[in-house]
């Protein structure tokens, strides 16, 4: 993570994310901590990086999610130069899921 970014607020947060111990609490705690818009963004995010790692393109990414192409080219310059966090999310997840 950007170290400008890392502080023990961010810590804490971050800790109590991974205490949840089913979908259930993860519902319950992100209601109360966000609004319906900043959730929706977060997993039109996620479901946005999924379809760029399956080499999905922009136009059907629009159609299929609804997300700008400002958001899928900011995801898309995540999955390029960032810290790899979707790669190690997704590639989790899949693996899960099968």
């Amino acid at each position: 993570m950007n170290s400008r970014l890392k502080d023990k607020n961010l810590d804490q947060l971050f800790e109590v994310i991974l205490s949840l111990d089913n979908l259930d609490d993860a519902y319950d705690f992100f209601d109360d901590l966000c609004t319906v818009t900043e959730l929706k963004a977060m997993s039109q995010r996620l479901n946005v990086a999924s379809l760029l790692r399956q080499k999905t393109v922009y136009t059907d990414i629009v159609e299929k999610t609804g997300a700008s192409t400002a958001t899928i080219s900011r995801v898309n310059r995540s999955l390029m130069y960032g810290t790899n966090g979707y790669e190690r999310v997704l590639s989790k997840f899949e693996q899960s899921d099968k």
